[in-house]
């Protein structure tokens, strides 16, 4: 699962994200990687991202797990105002369920973009290295070919 926030101390937004998260009935974190810094993608006038990725089990399907998690986003003050990749609170994302691929209205498992997202990547690796993502082949060879560039460890 990704998160990522650039609002209202960032960092505090990702940890409240995993307590309750923690709290999600039949969902366990097991492991969390470092808070990680980076630009933007979207419109350049908002701040820097705080981007981490957790690796969970749960018995929920994947679009119970997707309601829980929008549920959480609601809770921590996410406003949805349509604007593509503008500044959040909080944002949570079904990165993978095991090896399953969904393409649905609402679900795209793998997430879309994954792949190029060197936020999503690099914390990805430091939890998963040895990961193959459905349909797009080994964490590694992903990771050689997405440039670190801006992205920084910051815990």
């Amino acid at each position: 699962m990704g998160l990522g926030s650039n609002l209202c101390d960032p960092a505090k937004q990702i940890y409240a994200a995993y307590d309750l998260i923690s709290q999600v009935v039949d969902t366990c974190i097991i492991a969390k990687s470092g808070l990680y810094t980076s630009p933007p993608m979207g419109p350049p006038d908002q701040p820097d991202y705080v981007n981490a990725v957790v690796a969970i089990t749960t018995n929920l399907s994947p679009h119970r797990l997707m309601k829980k998690l929008q549920a959480i986003e609601d809770q921590q003050g996410r406003t949805r105002d349509g604007i593509r990749w503008g500044s959040r609170i909080v944002d949570l994302d079904i990165l993978l369920y095991g090896e399953q691929e969904i393409a649905t209205a609402d679900l795209t498992i793998p997430h879309a973009g994954l792949s190029e997202r060197a936020f999503v990547l690099y914390p990805l690796q430091e939890i998963a290295p040895e990961l193959n993502i459905p349909g797009k082949g080994k964490l590694s060879a992903l990771v050689k070919q997405c440039p670190r560039e801006n992205l920084k460890l910051i815990v």
